[in-house]
């Protein structure tokens, strides 16, 4: 069988990356309510008219937490599969995982309190 090129090869990681995208998006209701955030707090950048600076550090925030999710995800998924039942180990890990997640938030609504509070007062 010939050897796929670089091209082709690039494509079909976007298309998997896509519909694990997809998938996150459709399967998980706290990513659910992220990306809703994320809309709300779009929204909000235009209607403020934030600068320049303050997108890249939106979008980052944003950027950020729906990865981080994303990865607490496939990390929950992948410790329910190789040990359904109850496990310490496990439920570590897990906890970890989640941890992560919510540090990255709290840093996240930090940088918009910081963001809006000055414009909203």
């Amino acid at each position: 069988m010939p050897k796929e090129s670089f091209l082709v090869n690039r494509i079909k990681s976007v298309g998997f990356a896509l519909k694990g995208a997809f998938l996150l998006i459709r399967t998980e209701a706290s990513i659910k309510i992220q990306v809703f955030i994320a809309i709300v707090m779009t929204a909000a950048g235009f209607y403020f008219d934030i600068s320049n600076t303050e997108w890249i550090l939106q979008i980052f925030a944003i950027a950020i937490v729906l990865g981080i999710e994303g990865m607490n995800t496939a990390v929950e998924k992948i410790a329910d599969y190789i040990q359904p039942e109850f496990d310490v180990k496990i439920g570590f890990i897990k906890d970890i995982s989640a941890g992560a997640v919510m540090l990255v938030s709290i840093a996240s609504t930090i940088i918009g309190l910081i963001i809006y509070l000055p414009k909203i007062l």
